[in-house]
């Protein structure tokens, strides 16, 4: 493998789950001292040498979106074990002044890669055979994972949150198309009410998105927990003028933000303009965030205030970290190496709590 870095593609995201159990988080990296691509070649040698327990290096990504922090994966699984048990990682090169320490960790597993969606197939019961249909989605789609089907029509589906935006645009292509194929026959026949008041079930099913084509309104789906840490973060991503109109819809791991004309005089290049805006920003964040879960074990109030309060002292070393708290766990949000850190800081303060009760 010739030294190199490179970042994930969007095609890759579906395998992000396997990808990251063979990956470590490196920090302390000397930062401007070399040429990115000449850091990035020491860091390949360190981590195939021998005696620093190495092996094959599949990539090293470098720089990241944080100073100093690279992320390395390994051909092999085993190498993250081994290379996780040495005591210390020295960075030594002819090309650098003196050695550099450095902090080797696991790269965060719970990452953006499995999300949660319910399709209602409800719409498609008059002109397919559900089970047919589905089995035709899981042969287009086999990096996801499907439910039974329900008798109301609705079916569960698990998997990286790209693979499921690929099956929505082809669920959607399908409903379009069978419009479309509706108007003409109307326009053929006007003896048709039962007809009729089929077409209505299915365009008011997706009329969200049959509608995009006339720049009336816009629908960008996103992960949940991305879209909380845009808000939070990025909220000039969602800042519009009078003339424009965003509304948000959160079902579960899924948020449909709709973006539509205010006022009478439609411009539908405006509307593209700010759906482009937020998905090109939900796109880097979605390569870029992890996410890592903090369970409660006692599920008192006490308890969850303590934790509430360990958070918050934490939370001004941690600028970049978005902390979402819920009845049973805390979510995490950020990028691999502060999440970990984090996560580490947090259950080191809970325990010195309860030790000092």
């Amino acid at each position: 493998m010739q030294p190199g870095s490179r970042r994930n593609s969007v095609g890759e995201a579906t395998g992000q789950a396997a990808k990251s159990a063979r990956t470590v988080v490196i920090t302390g990296i000397p930062d401007g001292l070399l040429h990115n691509d000449v850091m990035t070649d020491i860091l390949m040698i360190h981590f195939q040498m021998s005696k620093n327990n190495g092996g094959d290096v599949e990539e090293v990504t470098y720089p990241t979106v944080r100073k100093g922090v690279a992320y390395v994966t390994f051909e092999d699984q085993e190498v993250v074990e081994r290379v996780l048990k040495k005591d210390e990682h020295r960075l030594e090169d002819k090309r650098l002044s003196r050695y550099y320490p450095l902090n080797v960790t696991r790269y965060c597993e719970n990452v953006f890669s499995s999300v949660t969606s319910v399709l209602n197939m409800s719409i498609f019961k008059d002109q397919f055979v559900l089970e047919d249909l589905i089995e035709e989605f899981k042969k287009k789609s086999t990096a996801l994972s499907f439910g039974p089907l329900q008798s109301n029509g609705h079916i569960s589906v698990q998997g990286s949150f790209p693979a499921i935006e690929l099956l929505r645009d082809f669920l959607l292509l399908k409903a379009k198309c069978l419009s479309e194929k509706d108007k003409r026959e109307e326009s053929r026949s006007h003896q048709r009410p039962k007809r009729r008041q089929q077409q209505h079930s299915l365009t008011t099913g997706t009329s969200n998105f049959i509608r995009d084509a006339g720049g009336e309104k816009q629908v960008v789906v996103l992960d949940t927990d991305i879209y909380h840490y845009m808000k939070y973060f990025f909220p000039r991503t969602f800042l519009v003028n009078d003339d424009v109109v965003i509304s948000d819809i959160t079902d579960g791991d899924i948020t449909m933000v709709y973006i539509e004309n205010a006022g009478s005089r439609s411009d539908a290049g405006q509307v593209l303009r700010v759906k482009e805006k937020i998905e090109n920003q939900s796109m880097k964040l979605h390569n870029a965030l992890r996410k890592e879960r903090i369970y409660f074990k006692e599920h008192v109030r006490d308890e969850k205030r303590r934790y509430k309060w360990v958070c918050e002292s934490l939370k001004p070393h941690y600028p970049s970290v978005l902390v979402i708290p819920y009845d049973t766990h805390i979510d995490v949000i950020g990028n691999s190496s502060e999440t970990l850190e984090f996560t580490k800081d947090v259950s080191s303060k809970i325990q010195s709590l309860f030790q000092t009760r």
